[in-house]
C-alpha cells in the first residue's frame, strides 16, 4: 500500500448531501488512526470527461457536493476539537469548472451555462488552458462534522463546525481543527478540488473525484476553538510551485465588500480578455481556478478595497 493511504476506507458508496447527527456512522475509529476516502466529484457523478454545456442544465442541484462518511470518533464529546492532518491527496485524470446559471459572484454576468473539461496532467503536475498553465494543488473543499441538535443541513454552505469551507490552503500537509458539537464527531468529507483561487469566483474550482488520507486526533481543553481553524506547511514543501514572475491584480472598491469585490472580478476578467486571448467565460472560469480575491483594506469608511490578482507565472 502507498505511502500515507490506510487500511481504513470509506468508499463512494457512503455518500450523503445532509449534515446530520443522525447518519449512521460508516467507520468508528480511535484517537491517532488514519482513514482513507474515495470521493466522487461535487456533481455526484452527474458530470463527466465527455460533458457539454448541455449537461449544466440538466443537473440536479439536489444531489450535489455530496460529501463521504461519517465516522465516528470514539470519546469525541461536544466541547472536544478534532484536530485533521490531511497526509495524501490523489486527483482522478480528468476534472471540469463551469459556469452555472444563478450561481457564483457575478451570477447576473452570465446567464448561459458553460463548462471546461481539463485534462490532468498528473505526472507532470498541471492543467492546461490555452496559453495559461495551472499547478495542480489538490484539496478538499468539504470537511465538517455534524450538528449538535436534530437538524439536517446542506452541504453547500459552510457552518461553524467546517462542511463546504473551499479554503484551497487545506492541501498535504495542513492541518484542519473542528469543533465537535455531538458524541463522536461524526466526520465527513468531499468536493476534490485540483486547484483553486481564493474565493472560488465562478462557483466552481477545478472539480475532480479525489482519493484522501486523513489522521485524527482528539484534541482536549481548547475552549478558544469555536469555528474551524487550520496550519498550513512551510511554503517549500508545497508541491508544484508557480516560477515567481510577480502578479498581476485589479483592484475594486465600493462602500460594500460584495460590490467591491465584484468590480475587481470584472476588471480583472476584463484585462485577461484584452491581453490574454480568454473570452470572457473563459476568463470567469480563470478567475475562479487561478485568481485570488482578497481584502485589501476594510479600515478606510465608507469605501473598502479587494483585490483580485494572479500570479504571471502561469503564463507561458
Amino acid at each position: 500500500m502507498a505511502a500515507g493511504w490506510s487500511n481504513f476506507h470509506v468508499g463512494r458508496d457512503c455518500g450523503h448531501v445532509k449534515w446530520s447527527r443522525n447518519n449512521k456512522p460508516k467507520l468508528t475509529v480511535t484517537s491517532g488512526q488514519t482513514v482513507t476516502f474515495d470521493a466522487i466529484d461535487s456533481s455526484n457523478g452527474q458530470l463527466t470527461s465527455s460533458s457539454d454545456a448541455s449537461a449544466i442544465g440538466n443537473l440536479d442541484l439536489g444531489i450535489a457536493n455530496p460529501v463521504f462518511g461519517p465516522i465516528y470518533v470514539e470519546d469525541a464529546q461536544p466541547g472536544d476539537v478534532l484536530k485533521v492532518e490531511v497526509l495524501n491527496l490523489e486527483v482522478s485524470d480528468w476534472g471540469w469548472s463551469a459556469i452555472i446559471p444563478g450561481f457564483g459572484l457575478l451570477a447576473e454576468d452570465y446567464p448561459e451555462p458553460e463548462i471546461k473539461i481539463w485534462s490532468l496532467d498528473r505526472e507532470k503536475g498541471y492543467a492546461r488552458f490555452k496559453n495559461v498553465q495551472i499547478p495542480l494543488r489538490p484539496f478538499l473543499g468539504c470537511m465538517g462534522l455534524a450538528p449538535g441538535d436534530d437538524s439536517e443541513l446542506s452541504t453547500v454552505p459552510p457552518t461553524h463546525h467546517g462542511g463546504n469551507m473551499d479554503c484551497r490552503e487545506l492541501g498535504v500537509g495542513s492541518i484542519v481543527y473542528l469543533p465537535v458539537q455531538t458524541a463522536g464527531a461524526l466526520f465527513s468529507c468531499g468536493d476534490g478540488h485540483a486547484a483553486q483561487g481564493h474565493g472560488e469566483v465562478c462557483g466552481t474550482a477545478i472539480e475532480t473525484p479525489i482519493r484522501a488520507s486523513l489522521r485524527f486526533e482528539l484534541c482536549k481543553n481548547q475552549p478558544w476553538l469555536t469555528a474551524p481553524q487550520y496550519q498550513t506547511p512551510p511554503l517549500a514543501q508545497i508541491q508544484n510551485q508557480i516560477p515567481d514572475l510577480g502578479s498581476y491584480g485589479t483592484l475594486g472598491i465600493a462602500p460594500d465588500l460584495f460590490d467591491a469585490a465584484k468590480n475587481a472580478t470584472r476588471s480583472f476578467i476584463q484585462w485577461l480578455v484584452a491581453t490574454k486571448g480568454l473570452t470572457r467565460s473563459e476568463a470567469y472560469m480563470l478567475a475562479s481556478v487561478a485568481g485570488d480575491l482578497k481584502i485589501a483594506e476594510i479600515v478606510n469608511v465608507p469605501n473598502y478595497e479587494v483585490s483580485m490578482s494572479i500570479p504571471l507565472g502561469v503564463f507561458h
